[in-house]
Order: C-alpha cells, then structure tokens, then sequence
C-alpha cells in the first residue's frame, strides 16, 4: 500500500491544490478549500478482471453505428418530455431536488413502471423502507421480478452486484453517499462524488447502460458537490415546487439529447406523483367570478404551449420606498416593465407597492408574458377585471 497524501479541493468548482490557497483561481471564490486525505492502491479485484474493460479503436462515421442509440420509451410521459423522447442508451443522468420533494418517490416510479431488469441502489433507505413505498405506489405486484433494490455505500459491492445482476438500468439514491476503497476521504466529499461518478460514467458509457443518479442541493439551490460533476453527465434534471403545495415541475438544465426548454408537471398524491397533461388545470385558477389583478397569458415552454394566469395585487405604498415582490417572476424585468407604465402610459407606479405571482408556482422567463403581467397591474390599478376568456398575446419580431 502506498503512503497516502493530502489535497486540498475547493468546495465550489473542485479545483485541486497541493497547500491551502485563499481564493480559489478557478472560480474566484474565497475560503472555499478543504483539506481531503487521497490514497493511492492498487486496483481491487473488482476492477482488476472487469468485463467492462475494452479496447476502442479509431472509426469514421460511415462504420459507426446508429442502430443501438434508439431512445427506450417511459411509461412516464412527463419524465420521457423532458429527457427528449425517452431514456438513450449508456446516458447518465444527474436528478437533484430540495430534500422532500420527491426525487426518490418519482425514480421509484421509474423503476417500478418499466418493464425490464432494474437496479435500485440506495445508501439512505433501507429495504424495509423502500418495499413500504413501492407498496404505497401500487407497483410491487407487477415488477417483483424485475426490480432489485440494494442498499450499500461502498462502490467496490455495488459494482460486484451489478457483474452478477447485469441489469437494464441503475438508480443510485444519492451519489453523496457513495464513496469509494480507494479514497480516504469521507462520502459526499469532493473527491469522492467525482470519483465515484467517473466509475458510473465509464460503467454506463462501457455497457450502453443508462444510470441515474440522484443529488442533493445547496441552501442556494443549486446541485452539491463540485461544479465539474454537471459536465460530467449528459443529462441534469431539477425537480422543483414548494414542500407544502401538491404540484411539482420537472426542468432540464443541461441535456445532451434533446432540448433543455422542455417542463414536466406532476401532483403529488398519497400514491406518488400523478403526470399533468394538462398544465391549464394548475396554472390558470378556478375563480367563482371575474376578479380585478387576474390575466392570462400565453408562453411556450419547448414546444407546448401553455396559458398562465399573472395574479397581481396594486395598493398604495405604507412606507416611502414601495415595495416590488414577485413570485415566479424576475423582479429587474418588473421594475423595468413598472417603469414603461408610468413613463408611456401615466400610470404613477412610483407610489405602489405591486405584488405578482405566477399562479401553479410556475417560474417564467419568456419575455411573451410581459403583456400579461401589464394588463394584470392595471387591472389591480384601476379595480377593473378582464375577461376570463381574454388571452394576453405579444408577438415577437
């Protein structure tokens, strides 16, 4: 056995350093490296005598075939929307989400749903708790023989299992807790989800097995771990909504394979998440009658169209400074679009506090809903409601 080493990686980007440094020279961010403890050994006998070992050799792309690179359906059509048509062979897939949300609940679906060799792999459940779930989504009658579930840390055992089982698709819930023999570091540091990742990766790319990979957030939001594990997969998926409302939206951030505009909506119900096909249900609000600040709006999302309904409320400003909250909304293109009101229309903004959101908790960013948001304020404004069968449309030329 080798002696081991340290190095010190920035939590942020990943870099990597021989002494601590105070900002990093990658990202810039300052205070951001940690002490890690790497050890070099020889390759276990896991990897040793692998089937997955090959050798590649030049090709052009006359002598490549295409043929294998056929997307497998889902039985989810939200799921299979956004990946782009369906799961692509040997393709890894990063599924992070705030803690609760239901990032395991869906992949179980995914699992329990497909009609082929399945390997759960989870280092924060045990099976007892896993069966107890697939029990309550009602899939343990038709995949008992198909889905397998594994709970194990080590990757050195989880690839062991995978030799023997050879399934059609892994799941691994969550890539943090995973670490590997041949590190000393601890599971979730920077070393070892970036190296546990590059095993599934050459596991996938070897075998033309897809992989899933769940991940955990930050406080801020965004994907834990180093920045470099989101260039590493082909695929990031971000499951977003709020704990305590029913509705969640599926988002691509990254995809490889297909468009990245593309949404899924699903409800969370006591037997698991429930595809919307419908999105007009959860974004445009069941009213008794007209109400004053309600409009609705057209905006396209991939290649769906989808009506929004903007929820404004305009009252006179307690304080000096008027506040400016939105919800769904990016608050420097409502200042901006308040600004347009008072300067070209006379409306005296100035003295306001507006309130918007986007009705489903929806988060839009395409410029098409401006309109909507305007019609909206006024109609806050001046206490005069619009029609529920008036449309909001902005051509953009």
């Amino acid at each position: 056995m080798a002696k081991s080493k340290t190095i010190f990686f920035c939590q942020s980007c990943g870099h990597e350093s021989a002494k601590w440094i105070g900002k990093c020279p990658s990202c810039e961010e300052w205070n951001t490296f940690a002490e890690e403890v790497i050890q070099k050994a020889s390759k276990p006998e896991w990897r040793q005598e692998s089937r997955y070992q090959k050798v590649t050799q030049p090709k052009t792309l006359a002598e490549i075939n295409s043929e294998n690179a056929q997307r497998d359906p889902l039985p989810d059509q939200e799921l299979s929307r956004v990946l782009g048509g369906g799961i692509v062979p040997g393709s890894l897939v990063l599924f992070g989400g705030e803690p609760g949300i239901g990032k395991s609940t869906l992949m179980l679906q995914v699992g329990l749903g497909l009609n082929k060799k399945v390997l759960y792999v989870s280092g924060e459940e045990s099976e007892q708790q896993i069966k107890m779930r697939a029990q309550r989504l009602n899939g343990t009658e038709k995949s008992t023989d198909t889905f397998y579930t594994l709970t194990e840390t080590n990757t050195a055992n989880i690839f062991n299992a995978i030799e023997a089982l050879n399934p059609e698709l892994v799941i691994i819930d969550s890539i943090q807790t995973l670490h590997s023999p041949l590190l000393d570091s601890a599971a979730g540091s920077i070393g070892q989800v970036r190296h546990c990742t590059a095993e599934l990766m050459k596991y996938a790319k070897e075998t033309n097995t897809p992989v899933f990979l769940v991940g955990h957030i930050t406080k801020d939001g965004s994907l834990a771990g180093p920045k470099v594990l989101e260039h590493m997969v082909d695929t990031v998926l971000q499951f977003e909504g709020d704990r305590h409302l029913v509705y969640r939206i599926l988002r691509t951030t990254k995809n490889r394979f297909g468009s990245t505009s593309e949404i899924g909506i699903y409800e969370m119900l006591g037997n698991g998440l429930r595809e919307v096909n419908n999105p007009s249900e959860i974004l445009i609000s069941q009213k008794d009658g007209p109400l004053s600040g309600a409009s609705i709006g057209a905006t396209m999302e991939g290649n769906r169209p989808l009506l929004i309904e903007v929820q404004s409320l305009v009252s006179t400003a307690s304080y000096g400074t008027p506040q400016r909250t939105p919800t769904g909304f990016d608050q420097k293109r409502l200042n901006m679009l308040l600004a347009v009101l008072e300067k070209r229309c006379g409306y005296r903004m100035g003295l306001q506090d507006v309130f918007i959101n986007m009705a489903g908790g929806i988060k839009v960013e395409d410029p098409a809903i401006d309109l909507a948001v305007c019609v909206s304020v006024v109609s806050s404004l001046q206490e005069i409601s619009v029609s529920e069968k008036a449309v909001s449309l902005q051509r953009l030329d």
